[in-house]
């Protein structure tokens, strides 16, 4: 696969992007800048607003209300030349007609100047077998291979893949990492939505935590959430039955006293050490509580 030769400096910058339909507020003052170069995960629940920050960066949706410039160019202004150096794999596929898998990647490979060999994205989708069925034919998860193979059989610059696993089986969607970390490695700018938390931790540079519209955490994904949120946390059971959890840099430490203390090892006793995902539902859970909070005032 080609190397991107892409200068420096940010691909991808946005400052206060807001959306708002009506009285509703879907997305509110993002602001974010992706290197050259980067992989970055964006995370967030189902109506948080991951799908309109991508549709704002590709153009496809107009803000109410900041500024968004991709590879130099605003996407609601920039043309045909700027949209052949992005690539776009949505939730939803478009209407693929009645061509086979080979004729529909051709096809649009051709609408590119420096497409990809698309026998070759074929085979890393983990389609080469069924390059002579037509898509409508395909399975959801098979048509979603090929969505991912039309997003990026155009050598993008920028790719956008919003839960582009959705629908994957666990061997295609390690499959699908692999051709990631291809493309990483030529250079390209992944910005990446998706619900699997294990997907971000292998893939992204950084991740940023969206809920409700805001961007309540952005950094490397080894410190997201900052370094409380890394702390192991202890938990067990009182002999009045009563819960405890305790966060502490020594769990073992806290361990061997709870255990002198009650006798022996408390009831639950369970020693946690967070995962993304654990980190990750922490952040969701304090915004929520927050958002409450907020509207309780």
């Amino acid at each position: 696969m080609t190397a991107h030769t892409a200068p420096g400096g940010a691909a991808i910058e946005a400052i206060g992007l807001s959306k708002r339909y009506g009285a509703r507020t879907v997305l509110d003052e993002v602001s974010l800048e992706i290197p050259t170069g980067e992989t970055f995960a964006l995370l967030g629940p189902n109506g948080a607003g991951k799908s309109t920050t991508i549709g704002i960066l590709t153009g496809v949706v107009r803000p109410s209300s900041g500024s968004v410039h991709v590879l130099g160019n605003d996407p609601v202004a920039a043309g045909r030349a700027w949209r052949a150096r992005i690539g776009i794999v949505t939730q939803t596929s478009g209407d693929t007609g009645p061509y086979t898998v080979a004729e529909l990647v051709r096809h649009y490979a051709a609408l590119y100047p420096n497409p990809r060999d698309s026998d070759v994205v074929i085979e890393a989708v983990g389609l080469a077998e069924r390059r002579d069925v037509r898509v409508t034919k395909l399975s959801g998860g098979q048509q979603r291979r090929v969505d991912v193979a039309l997003g990026i059989v155009g050598n993008p610059e920028v790719l956008f893949l919003d839960e582009p696993t959705t629908g994957f089986d666990p061997e295609a969607r390690h499959q699908f990492w692999g051709l990631i970390e291809s493309l990483k490695a030529d250079g390209t700018t992944i910005l990446l939505t998706t619900h699997y938390l294990e997907e971000a931790a292998r893939l992204a540079d950084r991740a940023g935590v969206i809920s409700g519209g805001r961007l309540v955490a952005i950094d490397t994904v080894d410190r997201i959430g900052g370094p409380l949120a890394r702390v192991p946390r202890v938990r067990w059971r009182g002999p009045e039955g009563q819960e405890h959890d305790e966060r502490t840099q020594h769990p073992g430490e806290l361990v061997a006293r709870l255990v002198e203390t009650h006798g022996g090892e408390p009831p639950e006793l369970e020693v946690i050490r967070p995962s993304l995902e654990d980190i990750y539902l922490d952040l969701i859970g304090e915004d929520r509580a927050t958002q409450l909070e907020g509207n309780a005032a």
